[in-house]
């Protein structure tokens, strides 16, 4: 397989409005866009989905840009690579930082599936032609009307993003006007021992799922809410690697797993952690980041396997953003959205719009 080039494009997207989680806020969304060049004309797209500051994991887009520079793309000029599935191993060197792997990674898979003609889905094995969508809710005086919005376009499953001890308050302000309303509660690991019987007592809502109640790693605390819960935990951030796939099934710390590609390093660590939770009777779920077109492709291209059950974090272009840098933009229609199915990731980096958002770049020559 060949690359020529690695090229790094750090760009900012404007939102159409703010983003706000328990953890930060978003008015715009730094990113980073990672080209793999093969000189015959082909160009691989991934990208690096960190924030700008360190309130979700470690990485932040300034230490992936560096990460990536100093260390991850060196290694390339290093070692030869016949197939994607390789980028782990030649990464494995540098301990950690898995969205700045996960964003380079992509771009190869992107490459390589462009130079066999094959759309990335059907290269991984994936069968749906569609996906189903799922929102995500962040904190806002006009939660009654954004869910009518989105219900509007169909959207099968809805995620709140509370604060602890708000979550019955905005639970039941949805439930009081949309009463059937399939939704789940993310606690971005809030919570902790003390608060067992209260997490415990939000089984009579009958909701999905609770993701990532307590902090990340600790899968003795969600083992033992577990067991006292019909309602299923699924574990987001606790999933960092395939290992944590394992001990999480293993030891009973959930029902569901959130499999977000960014944060386990790559398409290569996420499909074999859905492939684990399927031969284990594990569903699963495509988490989504705030990010462009082109990580949604890739994301749509993981959704597209057997064990992606249950709707994600999957969203059209127009959700958060003024405007992608992908054409057309991703539409969520009747509730999915299409699975695309020309070579690579599917759809077409909107060169000129790419350029306007760029802020930063560097070319690396490979041979």
């Amino acid at each position: 397989m060949k690359i020529e080039k690695i090229v790094l494009k750090k760009i900012e997207l404007s939102m159409k409005k703010p983003f706000r989680t328990k953890r930060g806020s978003l008015t715009s969304r730094p990113l980073i866009i990672v080209e793999a060049r093969d000189g015959t004309g082909l160009t691989g797209y991934g990208e690096v989905t960190a924030f700008p500051d360190p309130f979700y994991t470690y990485e932040t887009t300034s230490t992936a840009w560096h990460v990536l520079e100093d260390f991850l793309i060196p290694l390339f000029a290093e070692n030869t690579l016949s197939h994607p599935e390789q980028v782990p191993e030649i990464l494995d060197s540098i301990q950690g930082h898995p969205m700045a792997k996960a964003g380079l990674e992509g771009a190869v898979w992107d490459l390589y599936a462009k130079q066999k003609d094959r759309s990335l889905a059907s290269l991984i094995g994936g069968t749906r032609k569609s996906v189903r969508a799922g929102a995500v809710l962040s904190l806002s005086d006009h939660i009654e009307q954004d869910i009518s919005d989105l219900q509007e376009e169909g959207y099968e499953r809805y995620k709140l993003k509370i604060i602890k001890g708000k979550e019955q308050e905005m639970i039941e302000k949805v439930r009081a006007s949309s009463p059937d309303l399939p939704i789940m509660i993310d606690g971005n690991g809030q919570y902790d021992e003390t608060d067992m019987d209260h997490l415990a007592a939000l089984d009579r809502y009958g909701m999905l799922m609770i993701e990532q109640p307590f902090r990340a790693g600790d899968f003795h605390l969600h083992q033992q809410l577990q067991k006292r819960m019909r309602t299923p935990i699924c574990l987001d951030e606790s999933i960092t690697s395939f290992e944590d796939a394992v001990q999480a099934v293993e030891l009973g710390s959930c029902r569901i797993i959130n499999v977000k590609i960014s944060r386990v390093g790559g398409l290569t660590a996420a499909k074999k952690i859905h492939d684990f939770c399927a031969a284990s009777g594990v569903p699963v779920w495509c988490g989504g980041m705030v990010e462009s077109g082109i990580s949604k492709a890739h994301n749509l291209a993981l959704a597209s396997l057997s064990n992606f059950s249950i709707p994600g974090d999957l969203s059209g272009s127009a959700r958060y953003f003024e405007s992608d840098i992908v054409q057309p933009p991703l539409k969520v229609e009747k509730g999915a959205l299409a699975v695309p199915q020309y070579p690579g990731i599917g759809i077409d980096v909107d060169k000129e719009k790419l350029a306007e958002v760029t802020q930063q770049s560097s070319v690396h020559t490979l041979s």
